[in-house]
């Protein structure tokens, strides 16, 4: 099974100075899904058979296009959606930048408690790695090794595209290539908007491992629509 990872175009946070919590696209997030939609048409070899998209809105409206552009009803699925935070609707955009700039300095323990009132990553980490097994399961993979994380693999040809977020894409990723999870998944593989992250598996030792074959890809975008 080759998956394909792919973050939401640019989102529109800030309405009038004041933060939105579940965000459409800006303009340039709409240009750079059409233009992700255009390229993935364009690539032959590239076989789409599942298309699974976060319900957050950003999301929906990034997959659109690529959905019309493949000829796939994608599949909404809750798991996809990136960590919850605390409700900040209508709080002033600045307020709610000091908020994250401040958790950073957190201890590591209470990094993984996440933000008061919003979901924990050790809740959010389950969640969407308990969602890549069941993907996983669905396709008849059947786990052979935690460490280092390895499949015996029906359907190796299978491609599966994802649209989702950074924090959901980079857990995803991480857990897939076996790498110990922190509570900082976003930071630490950062995707821009509209790209896309490919793992393919590899054969080995009578199993399969998957490989990063490309991690976020803009190759489709002009620099000036290159944001994150």
């Amino acid at each position: 099974m080759q998956l394909v990872f792919i973050r939401h175009g640019q989102p529109a946070w800030d309405l009038d100075g004041l933060a939105v919590d579940n965000p459409g696209l800006t303009d340039i997030g709409h240009e750079q899904a059409a233009r992700l939609a255009e390229r993935l048409s364009c690539i032959d070899t590239l076989a789409v058979d599942e298309l699974l998209v976060s319900p957050l809105v950003r999301a929906q409206q990034t997959a659109a296009p690529i959905a019309d552009a493949l000829g796939l009803r994608p599949s909404t699925l809750e798991w996809l959606r990136e960590i919850q935070a605390p409700a900040f609707e209508g709080t002033p955009t600045q307020q709610v930048q000091r908020v994250f700039e401040e958790n950073r300095g957190r201890s590591v323990d209470d990094l993984w408690d996440g933000l008061p009132g919003g979901e924990s990553f050790r809740d959010f980490h389950e969640r969407v790695t308990g969602g890549v097994r069941g993907l996983l399961a669905d396709a008849g993979a059947v786990p052979v090794s935690p460490a280092p994380p390895m499949w015996k693999l029906d359907h190796a040809e299978r491609v599966v595209m994802v649209v989702a977020h950074a924090g959901t894409n980079a857990t995803a990723i991480g857990f897939l290539l076996g790498i110990a999870p922190v509570p900082w998944e976003w930071e630490r593989f950062v995707s821009f908007h509209a790209s896309v992250s490919t793992l393919v598996p590899m054969s080995i030792s009578g199993a399969s491992s998957f490989s990063l074959f490309r991690f976020s890809d803009v190759g489709h975008l002009p620099e000036e629509l290159q944001t994150r």
